[in-house]
């Protein structure tokens, strides 16, 4: 038997053992902890496929600021038990899936006129 990383196995790799007990080290970026980088990551904001397609063709532009705010009052509304979330921001309308913070679909000003949103439980409005 040979062993590999301290394992036993009853074959050698075809490339050989040499180089394989050395680890690579990970790098993140800004030089952040994995367990920072994986919280950034659950803590933002996604768009579906859906909601980039209408971001897109209404030509709505979301700086990080607005990102942020948005991802701001995604929380709010998880924090008070919200499912599905309207949330209204600088004349866009956004239903957010709270619990996904999944962005479904967004709508601007000159859409938004005579638009009605179902199958929404809260609604969360930015002055910013």
């Amino acid at each position: 038997m040979q062993e590999v990383n301290g394992v036993k196995v009853p074959f050698v790799p075809i490339g050989g053992v040499d180089g394989l007990s050395s680890t690579p080290q990970i790098t993140t970026p800004e030089g952040k902890t994995f367990d920072e980088v994986l919280r950034g990551e659950l803590e933002g904001i996604k768009f579906s496929h859906h909601a980039q397609s209408r971001l897109e063709s209404r030509n709505i532009q979301l700086s990080s600021e607005d990102i942020r705010q948005l991802s701001d009052a995604v929380s709010q509304a998880g924090q008070k038990g919200a499912q599905d979330s309207l949330v209204v921001m600088k004349n866009v309308a956004f239903i957010v899936n709270v619990k996904n913070r999944t962005v479904v679909t967004a709508v601007d000003g000159e859409n938004l006129n005579n638009n009605l949103f179902t199958n929404i439980d809260s609604a969360v409005l930015i002055n910013k």
